[in-house]
């Protein structure tokens, strides 16, 4: 008898952490791995935010807090939302967790199910699946190609919801293509949704600060749909502060509520001095965010000249986060000496073992055919990637 639980057997393992520890594996061996399968800014948090944080433990802050968060902290949010996004949420309406991805799970689990309908754009990040899995739910997936620069259009989405459809899922920007959704495009998401009154509607805006086209464009801000939006935020790509684990859900202050009593009976309120941490982030200066989006502004001009210089390669320019998401279709059937390369998933293998670069295939996005490179990384390890990914893909033949 196997004692562990179906749901936890029925859960696919992360791809990006997988190859993450492969290519930690192989460094630990001595080998020289260029790691671009990693989703995380390559800089540090910023010293005003550190120094917060050990102001926050000379002060004490070493009690339990609110299962939502400090309400100092829920103000800077609400405050935040208000200032850069023109959106009104009282701090009530925010919960703060373990990173995004916490509250993210924790909406899902509250609004979804057994047996509803989730609607999942596609490529799509790895995780969305499996939460929707755990909580009983079946995904829909609505594929984007590169050709519509990996986004849906509202024919599609109309398409696809159904009167079991509870749930639609939009990441503007997006992980893993880096596309980002337009004003004009998000109204047409909206209208459609606007018809389907039982459809509720999270926005993964996690990267919304590392955007290279103009102002990010929420699906709250739209009358229409607003009082069904959950947004979901946090510091950890903006602010450099992923180890810090602090997200926040903005939603109905009925979502509020219910995700403030899933969370209260398994996690409780998050670590206090992060807390403390990511309230000086929202408060203070913001000119450290503006420096990181133009670096990663100057790495996709770089690794996208690059990668655009390699035969067989086909890629879109990404508009937001810190990805690219080329189509790697016409090196599938390959092979080099007995090894063939029929998946995507084989073809990043090949790079990690041939090339000691690490990527993730598309399939781990629901997209296969493709791979993500993340270029949260120095000038130079992408210089020196896309020339060993240029040098693999040279020796694969036909």
């Amino acid at each position: 008898m196997n004692p562990i639980a179906d749901r936890v057997q029925a859960l696919a393992a992360s791809a990006t952490l997988a190859m993450s520890q492969k290519s930690a594996e192989l460094k630990a061996q001595g080998i020289d791995v260029i790691n671009l399968s990693v989703g995380e800014p390559d800089f540090h948090t910023p010293d005003h935010i550190k120094q917060a944080a050990k102001q926050a433990i000379d002060d004490n802050f070493s009690f339990y807090s609110p299962v939502p968060g400090y309400a100092s902290l829920r103000q800077a949010v609400s405050g935040k939302l208000r200032r850069e996004n023109g959106l009104d949420y009282a701090p009530d309406q925010i919960v703060v967790g373990n990173g995004a991805k916490h509250e993210l799970c924790n909406a899902i689990m509250a609004i979804v199910n057994p047996g509803d309908e989730v609607i999942i754009p596609t490529p799509a990040w790895v995780s969305y699946v499996q939460m929707v899995n755990l909580a009983g739910g079946k995904s829909v997936l609505v594929p984007a190609t590169i050709e519509q620069n990996f986004k849906i259009t509202p024919a599609q989405l109309e398409e696809a919801i159904t009167p079991q459809t509870r749930l639609v899922v939009i990441c503007s920007p997006s992980n893993p293509s880096g596309a980002i959704y337009s004003r004009d495009e998000l109204r047409g998401l909206a209208q459609v949704l606007q018809r389907h009154q039982q459809v509720m509607i999270i926005a993964d805006e996690i990267y919304e600060h590392i955007n290279y086209v103009g102002r990010h464009e929420s699906i709250a801000q739209f009358d229409e749909v607003r009082d069904r939006v959950v947004i979901v935020n946090g510091v950890s790509k903006a602010y450099a502060m992923t180890g810090w684990r602090i997200g926040y859900i903005a939603a109905p202050l009925w979502l509020a509520k219910a995700v403030t009593k899933l969370q209260g009976q398994y996690t409780s309120g998050v670590s206090t001095i992060a807390q403390k941490a990511a309230e000086a982030a929202y408060n203070g200066s913001q000119d450290c965010v503006e420096q990181m989006r133009q670096a990663f502004m100057r790495r996709r001009d770089l690794i996208v000249s690059l990668l655009q210089q390699i035969p067989g390669l086909r890629l879109n320019v990404p508009e937001g986060a810190f990805y690219v998401f080329p189509d790697v279709s016409a090196f599938l059937g390959t092979r080099f000496g007995d090894q063939v390369i029929d998946t995507d998933s084989d073809l990043a293998l090949y790079l990690l073992d041939e090339a000691h670069v690490a990527t993730v295939a598309g399939s781990a996005f629901s997209c296969p055919g493709y791979l993500r490179l993340s270029y949260a990384t120095s000038d130079e390890n992408l210089t020196e990637a896309a020339r060993r990914i240029s040098e693999a893909l040279g020796k694969l033949q036909r």
